[in-house]
């Protein structure tokens, strides 16, 4: 890799950052569609069907974001005036530009994690006693795997735990599972057990399984037609929404097994760049690698990674993020890993 060669460059911004294979795009030009909308799209109503049947649950809507699907999840379970208990560093809370206050009238309730996601204590501790004066609850948040900790992965037993919690005080569960198939894939649980635990889950395809658009949000047969109702109030209505759908499902038919393969490479970048002019790296649970500066410099760090051909994202002032993914193979993190090394040895060195 030269530092103007684009071409060469290796994009560690994100696994969304991911293109469509030649197969999932001969997949994507032969679907049969139809009018989503109207009468169902096949391919649409195939995948829906595939990803309920996965995650154990009655029925699954598709929908073009996680963003998309997370609101309306919320605005299903939850009420105007009432508080959503979230992780307080959850995507929801920090990347969904306000969606829970702006359109569902709700209320974050950050939860605040003593450890590197939220519990169960956690979860009962940020639980306010019934009060006048206070909001009342109305349903719990989880993120699994939790995107801004590092790809962490909440287990089994944690998981069931909160929810236990929740359904105590009468509150559903949604799980913000865009990355729930890495979850899958690192721990062996299935995706039903751990789906098993909420009453909604999303579940994204424009991530790991390298699909260009869409997400999907499963749950109770019984509230099906009031998601779409939602979906569509949100300009979610889509025609040959096939289209989309066969990359998705290509996505989980041939991409999910090989998700232990960016774990893998998250890893080897993890150990290369562990102590870089005094760095500490947070131990990958999947395939996000947060790397924590001596100082605020992550801008800097950046833009020389950038100009010696690795892309990678500046999350706080003194974090970066790099994300493997299925364009970014363990041979291809065996080069840039060591040029990301340099370029955090070389702005800490003026």
């Amino acid at each position: 890799m030269t530092p103007t060669d684009t071409l060469a460059m290796l994009d560690l911004r994100s696994d969304t950052v991911t293109r469509p294979t030649a197969a999932m795009r001969r997949a994507i030009a032969d679907a049969e569609v139809g009018d989503d909308d109207r009468d169902g799209d096949p391919t649409t109503r195939r995948l829906e069907a595939t990803v309920a049947e996965r995650l154990g649950k009655e029925g699954a809507l598709f929908f073009p974001s996680g963003s998309m699907a997370n609101l309306s999840a919320i605005w299903l379970n939850s009420r105007p005036g009432t508080e959503v208990f979230v992780d307080e560093d959850a995507h929801v809370v920090h990347w969904e530009i306000a969606g829970v206050a702006g359109l569902c009238g709700a209320q974050i309730r950050v939860v605040k994690s003593t450890q590197r996601v939220y519990g169960a204590d956690d979860l009962r501790a940020a639980i306010r006693p019934p009060s006048l004066d206070a909001p009342d609850p109305s349903m719990v948040c989880v993120e699994n795997t939790h995107n801004g900790a590092g790809g962490v992965v909440t287990p089994l037993p944690a998981l069931r735990a909160i929810a236990d919690v929740a359904r105590a005080h009468g509150l559903p569960v949604h799980l913000d599972g865009a990355r729930l198939w890495n979850a899958s894939a690192a721990t062996g649980t299935s995706l039903a057990d751990f789906a098993a635990c909420a009453d909604t889950v999303m579940v994204a395809f424009s991530k790991g399984l390298g699909a260009p658009v869409g997400a999907a949000l499963a749950g109770p047969k019984h509230v099906m037609t009031k998601l779409h109702k939602i979906r569509k109030r949100f300009g979610g209505g889509m025609r040959q929404s096939g289209l989309l759908a066969a990359g998705a499902l290509y996505g989980l038919e041939h991409h999910l097994d090989r998700l232990v393969e960016d774990h893998e490479a998250a890893q080897l970048l993890a150990r290369t760049v562990e102590g870089a002019a005094g760095c500490s790296v947070v131990s990958p649970d999947t395939n996000i690698v947060m790397i924590d500066l001596p100082s605020a410099r992550a801008d800097t760090v950046c833009a020389r990674a950038r100009e010696l051909g690795v892309s990678v994202s500046a999350w706080t002032p003194s974090r970066i993020r790099a994300v493997t993914h299925l364009d970014a193979p363990t041979s291809a993190i065996e080069k840039a890993a060591p040029l990301l090394r340099r370029a955090i040895e070389e702005t800490f060195a003026q």
